[in-house]
C-alpha cells in the first residue's frame, strides 16, 4: 500500500487526487497539505508526494522531499528554465515523475503524434496544434501542448523558438514550410482539449483528445506514484510509467 501526501488539498485538482488516491486499492492518502500548513510535518510517514499546485511552489516541495527522502510526482506546468533545472538536479537524489499530463489517453496522443509525424513529416503536411482549457488556466500554451510541440520539433528538426507561430494576425503572407501553428483557447469550464492537425493538399488528419473530468489526470498520477515507489533515483515521465518509451 503506497501512502500518499497530496499538496493543494483544497483545490479542484487536490480534491480529485484525494478521491483517486483513496479509490485505488494499492494506495491511501495519509496526509494533505495546503497554504499555511507545515510541509515537513505533512511529509512524515509518507511514501510519495503528489504535487499539482503551482510552479513557484515546486522548489519548496523538492526541498522538503529531499530532506525526508520522499519520491515526488509533479503534475504542475509552467515552470521556468531555472525551476526545471532544479527538478533535474534533485532527480539525481530522488525518483521523480515530471509529466505535463498524466492521462493515459493523452500519453497515447503523444505516442500517436510521434508516429504520425514520422510518417507524414512537415514536407508533406502543414502542422497545427490547438488546445482549449477553462477560463482560469494561467499558462499558455498548456503543458500538454508544449510537450506535443516538443515531439513535433524533435521529429521535424524544427525549433520552438524559431518555427512555432503562436496565432496569426494581420497581413502575414504565405505560410512558411517549416512553421508549426500553435493556438490556445480559453473559456468556460473546459477541462482540456488538444488536437494535432496534419493538413495536406486534398486531405487532413487530426489527432484529438478531449478530457471531460479531472479524474483521468488524478487516477494517472496515483498510478505513477505507486509505480515510482519502486524506482531508483532519476527523472521519469508518464511514458515511462506506461511503458511507451
Amino acid at each position: 500500500m503506497t501512502k500518499l501526501l497530496i499538496t493543494g488539498a483544497n483545490g479542484r485538482m487536490g480534491q480529485a487526487l484525494i478521491e483517486a488516491g483513496n479509490d485505488n486499492l494499492n494506495s491511501e492518502v495519509v496526509s494533505t497539505h495546503d497554504i499555511g500548513q507545515d510541509l515537513d510535518d505533512a511529509l512524515e510517514n509518507v511514501d510519495v508526494v503528489i504535487d499539482f499546485t503551482a510552479h513557484h511552489f515546486t522548489h519548496e516541495v523538492l526541498d522538503a522531499a529531499r530532506k525526508s527522502n520522499t519520491p515526488v510526482v509533479i503534475g504542475t506546468t509552467g515552470h521556468t528554465d531555472e525551476e526545471k533545472a532544479q527538478i533535474i538536479a534533485v532527480s539525481e537524489q530522488l525518483p521523480i515523475v515530471f509529466a505535463p499530463n498524466f492521462s493515459i489517453g493523452v500519453n497515447t496522443l503523444f505516442w500517436l503524434t510521434r508516429k504520425a509525424v514520422q510518417i507524414l513529416g512537415n514536407d508533406r503536411c502543414d502542422i497545427e496544434v490547438t488546445e482549449m482549457h477553462h477560463r482560469h488556466k494561467i499558462d499558455a500554451p498548456s503543458g500538454t501542448a508544449r510537450r506535443l510541440l516538443e515531439i513535433l520539433n524533435e521529429e521535424t528538426n524544427t525549433s520552438y523558438e524559431e518555427d512555432v507561430a503562436h496565432g496569426r494576425v494581420g497581413n502575414i503572407g504565405a505560410r512558411p514550410n517549416r512553421e508549426i501553428g500553435m493556438h490556445s483557447l480559453r473559456g468556460g469550464d473546459v477541462v482540456g482539449d488538444h488536437t494535432v492537425m496534419f493538413a495536406a493538399d486534398g486531405e487532413r488528419i487530426e489527432l484529438t483528445h478531449k478530457a471531460s473530468s479531472r479524474m483521468t489526470f488524478a487516477s494517472g498520477a496515483v498510478e505513477a506514484a505507486i509505480w515510482l515507489q519502486q524506482q531508483p533515483a532519476g527523472l521519469y515521465d508518464m511514458q515511462d510509467v506506461l511503458g511507451l518509451q
